[in-house]
């Protein structure tokens, strides 16, 4: 070989070990972002807009009230301090909700069936994950949207798995080839659990199908105390039905999974000028009065009981009164929502990454975008629905929760923001280019020291040079999101479940997802 050849060939060898040291999972201690980043830089309200808008919640509670609780709720919160009047609406003084308020549990831990994917809401500490529950999947080979299937909820479930920058899984799709809705609770929770192990995030139909849901989850653990200890899944629970009425059942639902341990997303989804004011503000401060009637509600029962404050006020589009999920308007609501969440210091969640775009084009990308990024940077905990949706949340699509899963990477990094120290303003690095180096940082000590621990590459988007890219054949961006999908569902499934167990649960229940 000539003395070229071997340069040549050392370069190449070079390049390649690089490429495989980039590729290869980084330790804990040196990744650039990861769940639980610290945001709240970014302040959509003032600090007297926050408090004119607790104030203004904390009147809605005690003049306006909730209506419509079911008589266990009454008793419950009547017996903590709430006034029940003749209009049958339950009406709460400001003292009652700064009692519950103070005995709220802050100090949240949503567990994973592995310790490692265990998260921590809290704070300004920031995670992304999955919901939505969209009757449709985007069908990227045919351009179509079709019903939904128990299939599509596994298959998500487990490309979710998979995703480092996904935190936490919440059905995205209801199992339309489920008909019967005992099937349709069951399945789904199964479907979800034998996808991943992430933390989990489900809801039920009654209180039966609750208490079998908690008795699956109770199989799955190993016994009531191993549950009780780490509870893996919660309920995602509407507990009100705006404007300002408790939804009866799904708050008989909450009592029976808050007794069975299970954690609750306390979700107020009112529409901004359809079942809530128009004014963003006025939005905010009804979905705050109905979450703090929740955290009542919740505290009375079980005092500290680990509960998610999900103001999830939605935007209409005022000429059509359709929902737009993916506007600016919206992502400033989520964002207000959670100043208002760190202003209680509750744990608290919301929803973002909801793109309006039907496909995972250009106005799906700005849409989640801005969202996303605004999200985190005001220092959301649980950011729901940030992946994977598609027109206004009526469709999920799979290739998109891969696309996705690079975009909150960048969101991610938006949220870690600069660290300044003396050793990153980098005087000495420069005084060694400039007086005694190259001139250049290329290949530089420090450079090479910060190439992965300060910085964040796409999995799957493109960054060569127009040259390179077309060399490469022009790689389009949704082709090669399909091809991570069918590497991961070819791939042999890590069962998440013990088969053992798994046999328990279909003697049990009917199960209607192939074994």
């Amino acid at each position: 070989m000539s003395e070229v050849a071997q340069r040549k060939s050392r370069r190449s060898g070079g390049r390649e070990a690089r490429k495989a040291l980039r590729a290869a999972p980084l330790a804990e201690d040196i990744r650039p972002i990861r769940p639980g980043l610290e945001g709240g830089n970014y302040r959509p309200l003032s600090e007297a807009g926050v408090n004119r808008i607790h104030q203004a919640a904390l009147e809605v509670l005690e003049t306006i009230g909730l209506a419509d609780a079911p008589q266990s709720g009454i008793d419950l919160m009547t017996g903590a301090g709430a006034i029940l009047g003749a209009d049958g609406r339950l009406r709460f003084p400001r003292a009652l909700v700064e009692d519950m308020l103070a005995i709220a549990g802050r100090d949240v831990t949503l567990h994973g069936r592995e310790a490692r994917n265990d998260i921590r809401p809290g704070g300004s500490r920031v995670h992304y994950g999955t919901a939505g529950a969209a009757v449709h999947i985007v069908d990227l080979e045919t351009g179509d949207y079709r019903d939904s299937l128990l299939a599509d909820l596994y298959e998500a479930a487990r490309i979710a798995d998979t995703l480092d920058n996904i935190h936490f899984f919440q059905r995205t799709v209801v199992a339309r080839d489920m008909e019967d809705p005992t099937d349709l609770d069951v399945n789904t929770l199964y479907a979800c659990l034998a996808g991943t192990t992430k933390h989990i995030g489900t809801s039920f139909t009654s209180i039966e199908r609750a208490e079998m849901g908690l008795e699956m989850v109770r199989m799955v653990a190993g016994s009531d105390e191993a549950w009780r200890e780490r509870p893996f899944v919660s309920n995602t629970n509407c507990f009100v039905v705006p404007p300002l009425k408790f939804a009866t059942e799904s708050c008989e639902i909450m009592e029976a999974v808050i007794r069975g341990g299970m954690p609750v997303l306390l979700l107020s989804a009112g529409q901004a000028g359809a079942t809530a004011p128009a004014a963003l503000a006025g939005a905010v401060t009804q979905a705050v009065a109905e979450c703090l009637a929740g955290v009542i509600y919740v505290n009375a029962l079980k005092p500290g009981h680990p509960a998610i404050f999900g103001t999830w006020p939605f935007v209409s589009d005022l000429r059509t009164g359709a929902m737009s999920g993916g506007s600016g308007e919206q992502a400033l609501l989520t964002a207000a929502c959670a100043q208002m969440g760190r202003f209680y210091d509750l744990p608290s969640g919301s929803a973002a990454g909801m793109a309006d775009a039907k496909l995972p084009d250009a106005q799906s990308g700005y849409e989640k975008g801005i969202s996303n990024v605004m999200a985190g940077l005001a220092g959301l905990n649980m950011v729901y629905e940030s992946v994977g949706m598609h027109g206004s949340l009526l469709g999920f699509c799979p290739e998109s929760l891969i696309i996705d899963n690079d975009l909150i990477g960048q969101a991610l990094r938006c949220v870690r923001g600069i660290e300044v120290t003396e050793d990153s303003v980098s005087i000495e690095a420069m005084r060694t280019v400039c007086l005694e180096g190259p001139g250049h940082y290329l290949g530089s000590e420090q450079t090479l020291s910060l190439m992965q621990r300060d910085y964040v590459y796409p999995v799957i988007g493109d960054r060569t040079s127009p040259k390179e890219w077309a060399e490469l054949g022009r790689p389009v961006l949704i082709e090669k999101a399909r091809e991570r999908r069918r590497a991961i569902m070819s791939a042999p499934p890590a069962h998440r479940i013990d088969p053992a167990v798994d046999a328990a649960i279909r003697q049990r229940f009917s199960i209607l997802f192939p074994g």
